[in-house]
């Protein structure tokens, strides 16, 4: 049996440093013993709550292109969503957790479901915690004065770096709009298409016309900015 390995981690100085990589090639390397080889390895650097996952699809398609079974070390290093999950699962490719090598599709769905509602939950207290503090008076955010000068420039980094992703983002799926549009589609077919395809929006949103419009105004702006440099 082929195994296609899916590592994830969520930072760059975790992806650098390996921490929790070799805990993850570990239990894949024991779950692969003794039922074949390991075919090719593929390392993300995404948070969980991202579905954009170039390293994934890359993995999946190598996969399927050889008849392997796409492990990964556990499964929250796949995602916190159930819709995301369920599109992989709907994929025609095999998956299987090395800590839960019993797991069927029908488990699987319901131990992302659980995921999903635990993040969920976490975010939930966050934002209670923060809303409860307030009422007590604690300054948060804008509020502390001192602060408000370093504030404006994290928030201008913020904005930066939203833009690249923003015009990345744009770049990589204006391929697939493409080619959806050389099938006469409108704009409102080729969010809908989009959406079936489990294909997310920069911000992890649904697609619609204007957003399917602005992508590609954004990825012909960038295509023109490029130009006139060189």
């Amino acid at each position: 049996m082929l195994f296609v390995v899916y590592l994830r981690v969520s930072t760059d100085r975790q992806g650098k440093s390996g921490l929790g990589l070799e805990a993850q090639r570990a239990a894949v390397t024991d779950h692969v013993a003794g039922k074949g080889q390991i075919a090719a390895e593929y390392v993300e650097i995404e948070s969980g709550k991202k579905n954009r996952r170039p390293q994934l699809a890359r993995a999946m398609a190598e996969a399927k292109r050889i008849g392997a079974v796409l492990l990964i070390a556990k499964l929250d290093r796949l995602a916190r969503n159930v819709a995301f999950i369920a599109n992989l699962l709907e994929s025609g490719v095999e998956i299987a957790a090395a800590d839960m090598p019993e797991a069927n599709r029908f488990l699987l769905h319901v131990m992302a479901a659980v995921a999903e509602h635990e993040a969920q939950a976490i975010s939930d207290r966050t934002r209670a915690a923060l809303a409860a503090a307030k009422a007590r008076g604690v300054a948060l955010g804008w509020s502390m004065p001192e602060r408000r000068d370093e504030q404006r420039q994290a928030s201008r980094k913020g904005a930066v770096k939203n833009a690249q992703k923003a015009d990345q983002h744009a770049a990589n799926v204006q391929p697939i709009i493409h080619q959806i549009a050389a099938e006469g589609a409108s704009l409102r077919k080729i969010a809908n298409e989009l959406n079936t395809r489990g294909i997310r929006t920069a911000r992890g949103g649904l697609w619609y016309a204007a957003t399917v419009r602005n992508a590609l105004q954004r990825a012909s702006e960038k295509l023109s900015v490029v130009e006139h440099r060189q």
